[in-house]
């Protein structure tokens, strides 16, 4: 439990607040601007260099780092187990935003990743993929009924996030702080990552 006021944070290392989110029963799905050039492709056992890559291009604004720093066989190990279902946001043949779902918690499936490279940002994308991940999310196809569809954010996030979560039908249920290594200092991201976020070296 942290005391209140302020708490150091030693050089080289980030603090952000995280908020858990979860919804219980499917929503009333959002409209969505059509995307016409724009479609949904599952990938059921993704190459990891394909997948790192677009994890790269999604989350280096915003320090995504867990799954460039993963072990290879704890990587291929995800990526190709049934319950976890892998989705790439197509255009002109590249893909250009990650979907991941994960049902491996019985009655309940995590929104593990969600996002899409900068130049889908602001064409109504997010939306359009948020609703096929609902849909999906609360079907009965190919998977048990769930109970519980959740998903995590953090303060290091884009700061519409956490917004668009709960406008999507998730509820803010609990919230913690993490402190980890600064990626950039350790060699997973290069310095030029996230400049919004000063980097502490001593």
């Amino acid at each position: 439990m942290l005391p209140d006021g302020y708490s150091d944070v030693p050089a080289g290392k980030l603090a952000t607040v995280v908020t858990h989110l979860e919804m219980r029963t499917s929503p009333q799905r959002g409209h969505a601007p059509e995307q016409p050039a724009v479609t949904l492709a599952r990938f059921e056992r993704p190459d990891t260099a394909w997948y790192r890559d677009l994890y790269a291009r999604v989350g280096t604004d915003w320090l995504w780092d867990s799954r460039l720093r993963m072990a290879e066989a704890d990587l291929t190990a995800i990526l190709t187990h049934p319950d976890v279902e892998i989705y790439a946001v197509m255009k002109d043949g590249r893909a250009e935003g990650l979907l991941e779902l994960d049902f491996r918690e019985e009655g309940a499936c995590e929104l593990a990743f969600f996002g899409l490279t900068p130049a889908m940002v602001g064409n109504g994308t997010g939306r359009w993929l948020m609703n096929r991940a609902i849909a999906r999310a609360w079907s009965q196809e190919g998977h048990a009924p769930i109970g519980r569809f959740w998903v995590h954010t953090c303060t290091l996030d884009s700061p519409q996030a956490l917004n668009f979560y709960i406008r999507s039908g998730f509820v803010p249920v609990k919230r913690q702080v993490e402190v980890f290594d600064d990626p950039r200092l350790t060699g997973v991201l290069p310095d030029t990552a996230a400049p919004q976020v000063p980097i502490l070296r001593a």
